[in-house]
């Protein structure tokens, strides 16, 4: 994370908020901002907290994106909770801060590779096909705390002894 990235993060964020006041006639606390989320995730709103986190990896990949797009629709979910109340994350209120207060398109996942930042996967076959388990599925499996079933065949997934990555 360079000094000017957080800068142009920071400025982003007094912007969205900005917007909002403007949009509800009313203030808003200004949200946290961390860079500690892990995994496939690009970033999580923490209501009750009013914090925003980003996955530092995927922001050091895609800075411009997080700028544009991920920190807005992290925000719009802080904004949409202070204003509505408790709605679905992606429903019709959040879809409103996205597309009227903030002018974006209220694309609900990313499209960024998740190569760099995807876990160990294993191999698991059914009768239809071959399945890539998470590192956490599959201990689950071997702990005998779960099993997993394909949607198209229903068949059980049963490990094949290979690690995919």
């Amino acid at each position: 994370m360079t000094p000017q990235l957080d800068a142009q993060l920071q400025t982003k964020l007094k912007q969205c908020i900005e917007l909002a006041e403007q949009a509800f006639s009313r203030t808003f606390p200004a949200p946290s901002l961390s860079y500690n989320v892990r995994g496939k995730a690009a970033g999580k709103a923490y209501l009750q907290l009013n914090q925003v986190r980003l996955n530092p990896t995927l922001l050091a990949e895609n800075p411009q994106a997080f700028v544009d797009e991920v920190l807005p629709h992290e925000v719009a979910h802080l904004i949409t909770h202070q204003v509505y109340g408790r709605v679905k994350p992606h429903g019709i209120e959040w879809q409103t801060v996205m597309s009227q207060v903030f002018g974006l398109a209220p694309q609900t996942t990313h499209s960024f590779s998740t190569q760099s930042v995807q876990g160990k996967t294993f191999a698991y076959q059914c009768q239809c096909s071959e399945h890539a388990l998470s590192v956490r599925r599959h201990n689950r499996v071997m702990r005998n705390q779960t099993r997993y079933n394909c949607i198209t065949c229903k068949q059980a997934l049963t490990f094949t002894g290979v690690q995919l990555s």
